[in-house]
């Protein structure tokens, strides 16, 4: 949601910060949790064409963790959540 204030975060209603307004949503363990810029990470992930899961899982944790914080627990469930984003495209 947006006004003439800023966007708002639609699952706390807090302001969204600057440059987090591009927000994916997915279900990792049957949580709702907000990725970052996940289209845009795996877009370009797709364009490095990389033919294993095990590379294509490595590259997109990579980006995203460098965008959102990761518990460190929870890197394999979130990892697989992404990957089947990833397949999706």
């Amino acid at each position: 949601m947006t006004n003439n204030e800023g966007a708002y975060c639609t699952i706390c209603g807090g302001m969204v910060p600057a440059g987090m307004q591009d927000i994916t949503q997915v279900t990792v363990d049957g949580k709702v949790i907000g990725i970052n810029k996940l289209d845009f990470i795996l877009e370009e992930v797709k364009k490095l064409n990389l033919s294993s899961n095990a590379e294509i899982i490595e590259e997109i944790m990579k980006r995203v963790c460098a965008l959102n914080y990761i518990p460190t627990k929870r890197k394999e469930v979130y990892a697989q959540t992404l990957l089947n984003e990833y397949n999706t495209l």
